[in-house]
């Protein structure tokens, strides 16, 4: 079992009329179901994949889309992802409405970290699959209608868990993080890390086709998750934690494999055709996030989780907010026997700056096992939580969360 098998929860914490209300419901996907109606598991997982029985597999398909990783709100509709299979909607009461194909036109995967530009409404989004086509970009305008999907040619099935977008380009990193699809079905370990395939930087122009697509050469590496990007005249800019290698969560038979993500920069000229690229702090960090309000332009702050012993695990200990500008971080560490998520901003209505805003996550007591949304004033991490509300229950570590202000 790996947790990336998990099936998918979504716990949500509702502000209104000056309370908190809290709920969770499963993600009723078509696998789930018929796992259900037989009373038993059905399906592998990522570390032991098996075809299902011929009536499961009529059910509820070849991949038990979990929907477990994260969500996205756009044109109206509430989506949880999986990366392997179609976005499935849900309503803001939590209930499982079904897998969403865009009205036929999803042609593919449909990525766990689609981009929705705030100026725009676009949401940008990408698919990549263990057979060919390998890569493919997609677009949908601001009604929800899916207007552009095109294959972007890479030489091999490529773990890209991630891209950011600008407000003209999408970029993806083409790195040597290899999917075997053969390995997997003989119960192998799918992923490996090829460093002789090289590590490059794809950039289209938004609207573009694959023909489109421009290749800038960087020194081998891996980012699970950017911060943000954005555009400074005829350069891109570009902010993750940047790991050497593939992280050891997914090294199937090696998930302990510690890779601390250094926070790094990039900036792609492209007029020149050259990229340089520096490290920009000492805290190793995942989870980044930004301002949603500002994604796809220029960001001052960004945030991310960081672990006092780096090991990968999604039991992370604080936030980090990283001055992009000034060069300067903070840090906020829960107390010694606390465990959070991922943190989400959540800005105020009547600020005035950029960090005007809230940091919310759940943090988790391993000694009692206490659940608790914390709420940090985004301005001075080193003050006390705003507040702290306490769950009913234990809310387990997951991977990603949002703020969707009505």
């Amino acid at each position: 079992y790996h947790p990336f098998d998990g099936d998918g929860m979504l716990h949500a914490v509702y502000f209104e009329d000056g309370k908190a209300r809290y709920r969770n419901k499963w993600i009723e996907s078509k696998g789930l179901l018929a796992e259900r109606a037989r009373g038993h598991a059905c399906y592998g997982g990522m570390s032991n994949f098996q075809i299902p029985p011929p009536d499961v597999l009529a059910e509820g398909g070849m991949l038990k889309n979990t929907a477990n990783t994260a969500t996205v709100r756009h044109a109206g509709k509430y989506f949880s992802l999986l990366e392997a299979g179609p976005p499935t909607e849900f309503d803001r009461d939590l209930n499982t409405v079904g897998e969403w194909d865009f009205n036929g036109r999803l042609e593919g995967p449909f990525t766990a970290h689609p981009k929705v530009d705030p100026v725009s409404g676009d949401m940008l989004f990408f698919g990549y699959s263990p057979v060919s086509p390998y890569l493919r970009y997609s677009e949908v305008d601001a009604s929800g209608t899916l207007v552009n999907s095109t294959v972007i040619d890479i030489p091999a099935p490529v773990m890209m868990h991630d891209f950011v977008v600008t407000e003209h380009y999408a970029i993806f990193l083409d790195s040597p993080a290899v999917f075997d699809l053969g390995v997997m079905l003989e119960g192998g370990d799918p992923m490996s890390w090829r460093p002789d395939n090289g590590t490059r930087l794809g950039v289209i122009p938004r609207g573009g086709s694959g023909a489109d697509v421009r290749w800038f050469d960087i020194e081998n590496c891996y980012v699970v998750h950017f911060f943000n990007a954005w555009e400074n005249g005829n350069t891109i800019e570009i902010r993750a934690p940047r790991m050497p290698d593939m992280p050891g969560g997914f090294q199937f038979d090696n998930p302990g494999a510690a890779r601390e993500p250094m926070p790094w920069q990039w900036t792609i000229d492209l007029t020149t055709g050259t990229v340089t690229d520096s490290q920009f702090s000492d805290l190793p960090c995942e989870f980044p996030r930004v301002d949603d309000q500002l994604a796809a332009h220029r960001t001052r702050y960004g945030y991310a989780c960081p672990q006092r012993t780096w090991d990968f695990e999604f039991d992370f200990e604080g936030v980090i907010k990283h001055d992009f500008e000034a060069g300067t971080t903070s840090v906020h560490y829960y107390r010694d026997s606390e465990v959070c998520g991922e943190h989400v901003f959540a800005a105020n209505p009547d600020g005035t700056s950029e960090d005007d805003g809230w940091l919310l996550s759940f943090v988790t007591d391993r000694a009692t096992q206490q659940s608790e949304l914390v709420v940090l004033d985004a301005r001075d991490l080193a003050a006390e939580p705003v507040a702290r509300v306490k769950m009913a229950a234990r809310v387990p570590l997951g991977f990603h969360a949002n703020w969707f202000a009505d």
